[in-house]
């Protein structure tokens, strides 16, 4: 374990990656000093962990992402196992997302948002602004050509965003903001995959207690069936897990 920024960092599968003992600890992390951190965020879950073991590409985004955080609730148990001492919660993504936007309204930070469909997008930033009074500063959704990506870096830029999220899902998500981090490398980056569609009532999140008891993935899968292939990949992790393979 090394603590960095008075954030511990816990090494899984070859993996650095942040824990924190609760939200509250992870904003005041990012906005250390009273200075919001610039680079990019990724929540790390057993899957991700195993997709980036498959793929060199994701792999190397994931690797060289500044601020990675235990956003999967087996991760959260493999760094318990791993290290006996650690003080670790679950970091949901999508809370993150809403914890750094309220936070983000209070101290007028500028937003830029990247994702989505159109109306679904409209929507979120409809919210922002009414819910926390958010500096929406531009915004784009994800319906758009490779040839139009320089551009909207270049907007980016213009708008002085200090906060971009992207909601495109991996890698794409992942890709987007590594090529805008080079251009724009003031501003922290964010991936949130559906979370837009969450925000707006458009997907429905599992049940708080599902939820707190670490069972979000099973609620999914009883509303999608169509992901247990996804599910049964992970019991590659499973198997990492209990034989100390961390």
């Amino acid at each position: 374990m090394e603590v960095t920024s008075a954030a511990p960092q816990y090494q899984i599968r070859g993996l650095s990656l942040y824990g924190f003992r609760d939200m509250a600890q992870c904003l005041d992390f990012l906005y250390g000093d009273n200075r919001l951190k610039t680079g990019t965020l990724v929540a790390i879950n057993a899957e991700k962990v195993l997709t980036a073991e498959s793929d060199s590409e994701m792999h190397k985004l994931i690797d060289d992402a500044e601020y990675k955080y235990a956003d999967g609730i087996s991760i959260v148990r493999s760094i318990r196992k791993k290290y006996p001492q650690a003080d670790v919660t679950r970091v949901p993504g999508a809370n993150l997302w809403e914890a750094l936007m309220e936070r983000a309204g209070r101290e007028a930070t500028p937003v830029f948002l990247i994702g989505g469909k159109p109306e679904i997008l409209a929507q979120t930033e409809e919210k922002l602004r009414r819910q926390w009074n958010v500096n929406i500063v531009g915004s784009q959704d994800g319906y758009f050509a490779p040839s139009d990506r320089e551009a909207l870096f270049h907007r980016i830029r213009a708008s002085g965003a200090k906060i971009v999220t992207v909601a495109m899902g991996s890698p794409k998500q992942e890709v987007l903001m590594r090529d805008c981090k080079a251009f724009w490398p003031d501003a922290l980056y964010m991936g949130v995959g559906g979370t837009y569609d969450v925000f707006t009532g458009h997907v429905k999140r599992a049940p708080l207690v599902w939820q707190n008891m670490g069972l979000e993935w099973l609620y999914r899968l009883i509303l999608q069936p169509s992901r247990l292939r996804r599910q049964l990949r992970l019991l590659k992790y499973l198997n990492y897990h209990y034989r100390g393979q961390l």
